[in-house]
Order: C-alpha cells, then sequence, then structure tokens
C-alpha cells in the first residue's frame, strides 16, 4: 500500500469525523447539551431551494443508515478495507473503482449542500432569503464546502500515481484557491455560538420593570417583546421564540429595508412574499418608515369614516323634521349608529342581552329596549318624542309602525348607539308601565340596494304613559 493513499484515506476518515469529536469534547467542557432551532419560511419560488426543498427530506432515508453517521466516516473506513484488499489480491482497478464509489456517493449526498444555495446567491437577494439569516446561510455553504473535503481526499488517495509531474492549469489552480478561500471565510461564521434570548424582564416588555440588557435600543426591546410576548399575537410570534435576539433583529432590520423601499407598507407584495413576512406585525416597533406609513393609513382611514359620519349626519339633518299630531313633552333628533343591528335602550342597573324584536322591529323588557336600525352595521336617523298621554296613531309615510309594551324601573331610559350621541329622558312621567310605538321607512332600501343613499334608514320613536302588554303590529 502506497504511504500516500494510506495518509490521504486516514485524512478522509479524520476530516469526515472530525465535527462530531470537535463538537462533543465543546459540549463536555462547555457544560452545554442543549439544541437550538432556527426556523425560516418562505414562499417564493427559486430554482435552488426548490430542489432543496423536494430532495434533502429524503435523503434521511440514506443519512440515517449506520455507514453515513460521523460525515460518512464508517463507509470511508469500509472503502479503504476493500480498496486495500484489492491491492493485495492484485487488481488495482477494482481498488479504485471501490474508492471512486464512496467518494461519488458522498460527493452526491454533499454537493447539494454547497451548490444550491450558491445557486441561490447567484440568482438574487430575494432567493438568497430562502435560507434564512446570514449566519444560516453560511453555515449551510460551509459546512457543505467542508463535507465535500473527505471524498476529494479520498479521490486522491486511489489515483494512480503519475511517472511525470503535470503542473495543473489556470482554470483548476484557480478554482482551487476560491473554494479554499471560500472555507475560510464561511466556516468561522457556521461555527459562531448562537445568540441569548432575552427574557421578558431582561428586556423590560411592559410590566416587567426597566430591563437589564445591555446594547439594544429601546426600539430593538420594543420588536422583540412585541414578537416574543405580545398577547394580542397569543404568546407572541411562536414561530421565532427559539431564535436568538440578534438574529431576529437581523431579519426584522431586513425586512424593514424591504417595506422602506415600498414606502413603509407591510401588504406590500415583496414584504408579504418575504421569509420573514410574519414580522410584519412587530415592524412598527423597530422601522420608523412602516410607523409613518401606519400613521399616514390611520390618518387616511379616519378621515374617511369623518367623511361618512359627516355625510350621514347631512343627509339626516336634510329630512324634514316630524310634525306630531299633539305637542310632545321633548322632542330630540340625532344620527345613531350600530354593528349589531339595533340600537339599544336601557336604564341603569338594567344593561344586558337585548330582548327579542317584535316583527324584527322592536322589542322590549324590564329595563331594556332594542330597535332595529341597520343591515347589520350603519346609521339610522333618529327621531325621539316623549308624551304624557297617547298621540294619535300615524301610519302614513311609514312602511313599519309596531308598538309594545315597556315598563320602566327606574324613569331613567336612555336611547344608546354605537356613536354618536346618547338620547336620555324618554320617560317623563319616571317609574312605571310605558307604551312604545316605533315607525320605519328604508328598511326595503338598505336591504335591498348594494350601495344605499346617505340616510336612508328613517326611525320615529314615541314613548308615552301606558299599561298594556300585548305588542301591536299597524303597518
Amino acid at each position: 500500500m502506497p504511504r500516500r493513499s494510506r495518509v490521504l484515506w486516514a485524512a478522509a476518515a479524520l476530516t469526515a469525523v472530525a465535527p462530531t469529536l470537535y463538537f462533543w469534547i465543546v459540549s463536555i467542557l462547555a457544560g452545554d447539551y442543549g439544541s437550538r432551532s432556527y426556523i425560516s419560511t418562505y414562499w417564493g419560488s427559486c430554482l435552488g431551494w426548490d430542489i432543496y426543498d423536494r430532495v434533502f427530506p429524503r435523503t434521511y432515508l440514506i443519512t440515517d443508515f449506520p455507514l453515513f453517521s460521523y460525515g460518512g466516516a464508517p463507509l470511508i473506513v469500509l472503502g479503504c478495507a476493500g480498496w486495500y484488499l484489492s491491492l493485495r489480491s492484485g487488481r488495482a482497478r477494482l481498488g479504485r473503482i471501490i474508492g471512486r464509489c464512496v467518494a461519488a456517493v458522498l460527493l452526491v449526498l454533499n454537493l447539494p449542500g454547497f451548490l444550491l444555495p450558491t445557486l441561490d446567491a447567484a440568482l438574487g437577494p430575494a432567493c438568497l432569503d430562502a435560507w434564512g439569516p446570514p449566519e444560516l446561510f453560511s453555515a449551510q455553504v460551509g459546512w457543505g464546502l467542508y463535507d465535500c473535503l473527505p471524498p476529494v481526499l479520498v479521490l486522491l488517495a486511489v489515483r494512480a500515481p503519475r511517472r511525470v509531474f503535470v503542473r495543473r492549469g489556470p482554470v483548476v489552480r484557480t478554482t482551487a484557491a476560491v473554494l479554499a478561500v471560500t472555507a475560510v471565510v464561511l466556516l468561522p461564521a457556521a461555527s459562531a455560538p448562537p445568540g441569548k434570548v432575552n427574557a421578558q424582564w431582561e428586556l423590560g416588555c411592559p410590566g416587567f420593570g426597566d430591563g437589564t440588557v445591555k446594547g439594544l435600543s429601546e426600539a430593538d426591546k420594543r420588536f422583540l417583546c412585541t414578537v416574543r410576548y405580545d398577547h394580542r399575537y397569543g404568546s407572541g410570534l411562536e414561530e421565532w421564540n427559539q431564535v436568538s435576539d440578534e438574529a431576529v433583529l437581523d431579519q426584522g432590520r431586513h425586512l424593514c429595508a424591504l417595506a422602506t423601499r415600498h414606502g413603509g407598507d407591510i401588504r406590500a407584495r415583496a414584504v408579504q412574499e418575504a421569509p420573514q413576512a410574519s414580522l410584519a406585525i412587530a415592524l412598527p416597533s423597530l422601522c420608523p418608515a412602516v410607523t409613518r406609513a401606519e400613521q399616514a393609513e390611520e390618518e387616511r382611514w379616519q378621515a374617511e369614516s369623518d367623511a361618512y359620519v359627516a355625510r350621514e349626519e347631512r343627509a339626516c339633518a336634510a329630512h324634514p323634521r316630524h310634525r306630531p299630531k299633539i305637542r310632545p313633552v321633548r322632542q330630540r333628533r340625532a344620527t345613531m349608529w350600530t354593528e349589531f343591528w339595533t340600537i339599544e335602550g336601557w336604564e341603569d342597573g338594567y344593561e344586558g342581552n337585548p330582548p327579542d324584536l317584535v316583527k324584527d322591529l322592536v322589542g322590549s323588557g324590564r329595563g331594556a329596549l332594542a330597535i332595529w336600525a341597520a343591515d347589520e352595521a350603519g346609521s339610522a336617523c333618529v327621531t325621539v318624542e316623549s308624551y304624557t298621554r297617547r298621540p294619535p296613531l300615524e301610519t302614513r309615510g311609514w312602511e313599519e309602525v309596531v308598538e309594545v309594551g315597556y315598563e320602566s324601573p327606574s324613569g331613567s331610559l336612555q336611547l344608546v348607539g354605537g356613536e354618536g350621541p346618547t338620547l336620555k329622558g324618554l320617560t317623563d312621567r319616571g317609574p312605571g308601565s310605558y307604551r312604545v310605538r316605533v315607525h320605519l321607512r328604508g328598511r326595503t332600501l338598505v336591504t335591498q340596494v348594494p350601495d344605499p343613499p346617505d340616510g336612508a334608514v328613517e326611525l320615529l320613536v314615541m314613548v308615552f304613559p301606558g299599561t298594556a302588554k300585548k305588542p301591536v303590529a299597524y303597518k
């Protein structure tokens, strides 16, 4: 057996097993037997990542076999034995075939770990993001290069010796130099220790004091608190729980830069398709551009809401005032809003579930009143009139008229909507029995027309003393 080949076979086996031995020794000396996880999500389509994602999970069926443990060292030892026995039996060609098969198998398993991320890096930053944070990409490429070293040593070990020195061409020399430099640059980053995940009290999250962690800005701390511990998102963004603070901040800043290029809009397609897209909801804590965009959006939405409310109020004010047949004690008009079909009437101490509606218009209970006002959400132009005696019946011009009994326990009935004023003083005579007559027009319009005009729903509510309990539908 040539001495040169023995050295190369031994170097291949030691190179394969070296990372396992290194991390085993470090774990014993440091007393750290824990594991760290990095989770990266990606929704784009890049050639290298697509191939890796489809092929790599299936390689576990092979790499879980004992021959491929310890970086393939058992396979290398077995190949060395086959090569040695072939030489002893005078079948050197068979020995070279065995060695080359061992190298080919290891290269097929390990080359994708280096070539595929390198391919995506060449395709552009968007595809580079598919491989996660920069430290993960460095680790992937660095260890991919390292894992290709043992099979290369095996190929050199079984190569037939040349009789004369042959100087390699510039392409071969340049390729070897680039691979060596790349490995030297990337392996330190790949072996760098993972960063720390600070707890709530260390970051000074709301309710946990001022914090003890150093070297982070207030924006950084707020961002990390939102990502990890903001209960609006359950217990935080759980997929980032085991990722170091440094990596989370790096990904947040990367997403911030991407959002800034799109005017701070976290709903931009490029931001939504980024691998760190789940961090977008926490970006206002970290990214000034997103904060400005969110504030501008909120101001725009508020301006639209104010304009809509103003239009509805102008439309209600434009309706002619109701001219009662007899003079009421009090008449009030207001634009009232609801998000759940009805506006409610309550007396102090009787707030609760609204009563069922009669004819889907008005319902009453002791100390409680409910009146239909919108097709789920919207506004109604409401006129309320209080009387000391029963007013004449009016049905002309109204689509529906329903009257119900109402028992006032305290004489403090008030009509309340989701927005707008509260109409008080409906039960003028204090505690006792009343009748509530509700007039409605506009229901057909708002339920059948996709975009009804402003102020389409009009309600006239008459409250007067009366002992009758039975509801009556007049129209």
